[in-house]
């Protein structure tokens, strides 16, 4: 039992540390408790597009970001807001996330990221 607890933990790890697979669709479907943050990350490579779309029931911050050593960068950033959608395009090759931040209530978000 213990090896196969040990196994399952192990195989999990890569899933947790690793952006997307290039080219994989990333549905959401969370739930959000008040001043939470779910995100999404996926690697871009220049010029690479992915289509997304969201809808929450209660505004959220949203925005699409990536990290470079101790800084970030918001490519898209917006508040207060109960859905989004569009097409992003990266302009270099970065590990890029769309995130949403709850406000000071709970909220669900559903929506896809695609190539």
């Amino acid at each position: 039992m213990k090896r196969l607890c040990l196994l399952l933990a192990l195989a999990a790890v890569p899933a947790l540390a690793n952006p997307a697979a290039p080219g994989a669709t990333l549905d959401v479907d969370v739930t959000l408790a008040p001043k939470k943050v779910h995100e999404e990350c996926a690697r871009l490579e220049a010029g690479d597009s992915r289509r997304w779309h969201w809808k929450s029931d209660a505004p959220v911050d949203f925005n699409i970001h990536y990290h470079r050593g101790k800084e970030v960068f918001f490519p898209v950033k917006r508040d207060a807001m109960r859905g989004d959608g569009g097409t992003f395009t990266a302009r270099t090759g970065e590990d890029y996330c769309w995130m949403w931040t709850a406000r000071e209530a709970p909220a669900r978000v559903e929506g896809r990221i695609a190539k």
